[in-house]
C-alpha cells in the first residue's frame, strides 16, 4: 500500500486492525473508575532516573488518571541485562514497558508478557492518527502488543532533530572566537585550535583543569561509543561492527585500519598526546563528565544537547559564552529523517498489568498535543504546559512565559504549587521517550511541539553568542540553515529499519569480539606513544578476527545493505 494512503488510512480509521483476533494474553476486566491511587512499574530501557516521578509531570499524570510512575531504568540499575533477564524470567517486566523494537518486542510477544490491547486501541484516538505506524510495529502479530514512538507526519527525507542535528563539531565558540576563529579544513584540524584554546583559558573559575575532551564509557555497545561519533561528522552511523553512510554510498568494517573508527582512535590517541583528553575518562560516568560540562571544563561536544544544554545556561550566554557548532570545511553530518513508521522503541502494556485500560488511556494521552508537549524529552524541545510554561500570544502565536524562559533557558526554575511544586528540572518526565516527534506541527495551533522552532523564540533568542555566531556563517539563523546552505547535511531517510535479532552462534561471538573492541580501543586512545598505538590495533584487529569477526561482520553487511533498501523504498514511496 502507498505510504500517503497508509497515512489517510490511519486517519480515517483502523478497520484493518480492528479485525485482527486478539491472542496472545488474558483478557481482564479494567478498573476504571480511577478512584484508586495505580502505582505503575514502568520498566524504560530510555530512563536516566530510578524510583517514583516526581515534580509537575508527576502532578499532571496523577490529576488527569490518578496513576503515580515507579520507573525502573536498567541504565541506572547497573548490569541491564541482568535485570531485563530476570524480570522475563519471572514473568513480569513492568505494567508498561518502553524497550527496543525487534529483538525485544518479539521476545516479550513471544514470552507472553505484553498485553493484547486489540480492543483497547479502538478507544486510542490520538494514537489512531498514527495507525499506519501502529500497524507496521505489530506486523506479523496478531493482535496489538506495542506502541511505536517518535511517530511522525513528515517526508522520512525531511531531518527529525530540529534546528540542532543529533551530531556535531560544538566547540566553545567564545573561546575559538579569541583565536580569531582559525580555518579549520577537516576534523583533526580542530586538534591544534582546541590546543590553544585550552592554553589561553587552561582553568575554569573554580579552579579546574580544562580539557578539549572528556569521555565516558557508559554507553558503549558494539564499539567505543565515543569514537563512534567521528564518522557521524562524514555522514556515517553504526549497525553492528558496520559504519554505513546515510545515502548507501558506503561501507566499513570499524576494525580495518582506514576506517573513520580507526581514525577516530588515532585522533583521541593524538589529542591525548597534547595533553586535551582529561585522564578521568577512562573511570568516569555520563554524570560526572556532564558536571565537568556546566563548569566549563571541557571545551569540545559531540552532540548539541551535551554542549549547549550544560553549559549554554541564560547567564553565560548573555555573557557570549557557550557552545555553537564548528566550520569544518569537509564535513557532511549524518541526520535522521522523520520516522513516519515510528523509532527505535515501542511502548507495551504488562500482562500483569493490574488496569490495562486505565493505562491505554495513559498512554493515548501522551500522543495528544497536551501529552506531547508535557513528556517530550528536552532534546526535542519539550515546552512543557501551556499556560505555564507557553501560551498563546494576541497575535496567536505560541511563546515561552517569563516562567518558560526560566525553566527552559535558564536551567531551572521553582514550579508553582498548583503545578506541583519543586525543581521544574526535577519534574521533566523520566520516561525520557519522545511519543511524537518534536518538529512535527501541532493540530491544534499549527506551530512544532519544538519551542526552539517557533518564530517567537527565534526573535526573542538573540545573545551575543548567536549573533556573534551567525556574523561569522555566512548570516545562518541556525545550525540547519548553516548546514543546508552549505550542503553539508546528510539524511537518512527514516525508513524505522530493525535488525534481525541474531542467532545464538552470532550473539555469543558478536559478545566475545566487542568485548575486546572496546578494551583495545580505550588502550589505543590513551597509548604511550605510536608504536603501541599501532601494536595495539594490531592485537585488536588479529584478535578479533580470531574470535569469528568476519561472520559476524557478514551479517551485519547484509543488514546494512537490508537497511539501505528499506531508507530507498521509504523515500520513494512517500515521493509517489
Amino acid at each position: 500500500m502507498n505510504l500517503k494512503k497508509k497515512i489517510v488510512t490511519g486517519l480515517l480509521g483502523v478497520s484493518l486492525i480492528a479485525s485482527l483476533a486478539a491472542c496472545g494474553s488474558e483478557k481482564k476486566e479494567s478498573k476504571t473508575d480511577k478512584d484508586e491511587l495505580l502505582t505503575v512499574d514502568v520498566y524504560d530501557g530510555l530512563a536516566n532516573y530510578m524510583g517514583i516521578q516526581k515534580g509537575w509531570f508527576a502532578d499532571i499524570v496523577k490529576k488527569k488518571f490518578n496513576i503515580e510512575l515507579n520507573i525502573i531504568a536498567p541504565n541506572v540499575a547497573g548490569n541491564g541485562d541482568t535485570l531485563y533477564q530476570t524480570r522475563t524470567a519471572a514473568g513480569d517486566l513492568g505494567d508498561l514497558i518502553i524497550v527496543d523494537n525487534g529483538k525485544q518486542y518479539n521476545e516479550l510477544v513471544q514470552g507472553g508478557l505484553l498485553y493484547d490491547s486489540t480492543d483497547l486501541y479502538q478507544k486510542m484516538d490520538n494514537l489512531k492518527k498514527y495507525d499506519a505506524a501502529v500497524q507496521h510495529l505489530n506486523d506479523g502479530s496478531e493482535g496489538i502488543y506495542g506502541f511505536p514512538t517518535s511517530v511522525s507526519s513528515l517526508s522520512p527525507t525531511t531531518p527529525s532533530e530540529g534546528l540542532e542535528l543529533n551530531y556535531g563539531a560544538y566547540i566553545r565558540w567564545d573561546l575559538y572566537g579569541k583565536e580569531n576563529y582559525p580555518e579549520m579544513n577537516s576534523v583533526e584540524d580542530l586538534l591544534p585550535v582546541l590546543k590553544k584554546m585550552q592554553e589561553a583559558n587552561p582553568t575554569t573559575e573554580s579552579g579546574k583543569k580544562v580539557y578539549a575532551f572528556s569521555l565516558f564509557s557508559d554507553w558503549d555497545g558494539n564499539m567505543m561509543n565515543m569514537a563512534k561519533q567521528l564518522g557521524t561528522l562524514y555522514g556515517y552511523d553504526e549497525l553492528g561492527f558496520v559504519l554505513a553512510k546515510a545515502d548507501g554510498s558506503d561501507y566499513q568494517s570499524i576494525i580495518d585500519s582506514d576506517s573513520q573508527y580507526v581514525r577516530a582512535l588515532k585522533f583521541y590517541y593524538e589529542a591525548n598526546q597534547m595533553g586535551l583528553v582529561d585522564p578521568e575518562s577512562t573511570t568516569q560516568n555520563y554524570d560526572t563528565m556532564y558536571s565537568k560540562y556546566q563548569d566549563g571544563q571541557v571545551l569540545f561536544s559531540w552532540w548539541p544537547w551535551l554542549g549547549q544544554a550544560a553549559y549554554n545556561t541564560t547567564t553565560n550566554l548573555a555573557k557570549g559564552e557557550g557552545f555553537m557548532l564548528a566550520p569544518i570545511k569537509d564535513q557532511t553530518i549524518f541526520s535522521y529523517g522523520a520516522e513516519v513508521y515510528g523509532g527505535k522503541q515501542f511502548i507495551g502494556i504488562g500482562t500483569k498489568a493490574k488496569d490495562p485500560e486505565r493505562l491505554a488511556e495513559f498512554v493515548d494521552w501522551l500522543y495528544s498535543p497536551e501529552g506531547a508537549l508535557a513528556n517530550t524529552s528536552q532534546t526535542q524541545g519539550s515546552a512543557g504546559i501551556e499556560g505555564l510554561t507557553w501560551e498563546m500570544n494576541k497575535e496567536g502565536q505560541p511563546e515561552l512565559t517569563e516562567f518558560g524562559k526560566e525553566a527552559l533557558l535558564g536551567g531551572d526554575a521553582t514550579v508553582p504549587k498548583e503545578y506541583g511544586g519543586g525543581s521544574y528540572k526535577d519534574g521533566v518526565s523520566a520516561l525520557n521517550v519522545n511519543t511524537v516527534l518534536g518538529i512535527d506541527n501541532n493540530p491544534d495551533n499549527g506551530y512544532p511541539y519544538n519551542y526552539t522552532m517557533w518564530e517567537t523564540y527565534q526573535k526573542e533568542n538573540t545573545d551575543p553568542l548567536k549573533q556573534d555566531w551567525t556574523k561569522q556563517m555566512d548570516g545562518a539563523e541556525t545550525t540547519l540553515d548553516y548546514l543546508e546552505a552549505s550542503k553539508q547535511i546528510e539524511v537518512a531517510p527514516g525508513a524505522s529499519y530493525v535488525a534481525p535479532e541474531d542467532n545464538s552462534e552470532i550473539s555469543v561471538l558478536r559478545n566475545q569480539i566487542k568485548s575486546t573492541i572496546i578494551e583495545y580501543s580505550w588502550k589505543m586512545s590513551f597509548a604511550k606513544d605510536e608504536k603501541e598505538f599501532n601494536k595495539l590495533l594490531k592485537e585488536m584487529q588479529d584478535t578479533a578476527k580470531g574470535l569469528g569477526y568476519e561472520q559476524v561482520f557478514e551479517v551485519d553487511m547484509a543488514n546494512a545493505k537490508d537497511q539501505n533498501e528499506q531508507r530507498i523504498s521509504v523515500a520513494k514511496e512517500f515521493a509517489e
